[in-house]
């Protein structure tokens, strides 16, 4: 069975090396519509492969890390990173060009990381990251699936080269949590409200 929760958020980039011209040559935002699919063929004491409730916490704080912030290329220009870095409170900066594509990439490692290191609570059993759909339009989004997130042929997403702003690490309930989440530090699914 697959199960899929829905995340928004609003955030401007620069695609640079794409076809279109006012993509890859000026800042531009787009309104994202993030889809997190998560496959078992378990149901669990609640006979929920997995409680939607648990998804607000950590998973729903590393996706609005982009909310109304910048997605940096650390391969752009030097001095306009430095520049974005310097007119934002909230920027993300990234190894990967900030396209639909690496965002759905970047995402499905961010939280298959996350899920991989949680200890579950209520019987969940064999939950795992189906797939992360990246919507950048109306019309247009990217998938990523297991293979596409640690393809060596797309490149490997290297977790240690993803930086988030003091401002986005003070915002979420626990400022350490990229820390965590990159060193495996175990985290444990509470009850929810």
């Amino acid at each position: 069975m697959i199960i899929r929760k829905s995340f928004k958020f609003e955030n401007a980039h620069i695609v640079r090396g794409c076809s279109t011209q006012r993509c890859r040559a000026s800042l531009h935002g787009h309104s994202y519509k993030v889809e997190v699919l998560f496959e078992s063929q378990y149901l669990d004491n609640g006979q929920m492969v997995y409680d939607f409730g648990l998804m607000k916490q950590g998973m729903k704080e590393l996706i609005d890390s982009f909310d109304h912030s910048i997605a940096l290329w650390d391969g752009d220009d030097e001095a306009y990173i430095a520049d974005m870095k310097r007119h934002s409170q909230r920027w993300v900066q990234l190894p990967v060009s900030p396209s639909a594509e690496q965002f759905s990439r970047v995402i499905f490692v961010m939280i298959d990381k996350l899920m991989w290191f949680t200890k579950t609570v209520n019987g969940e059993k064999m939950v795992r990251l189906s797939s992360i759909i990246v919507h950048e339009t109306e019309t247009g989004y990217a998938q990523c699936f297991r293979e596409d997130a640690y393809s060596d042929i797309m490149g490997l997403i290297d977790l240690d080269k993803i930086y988030f702003s003091d401002e986005i690490c003070q915002e979420w309930n626990d400022p350490k949590l990229w820390e965590r989440v990159k060193s495996g530090e175990g985290f444990t699914n509470p009850t929810t409200v």
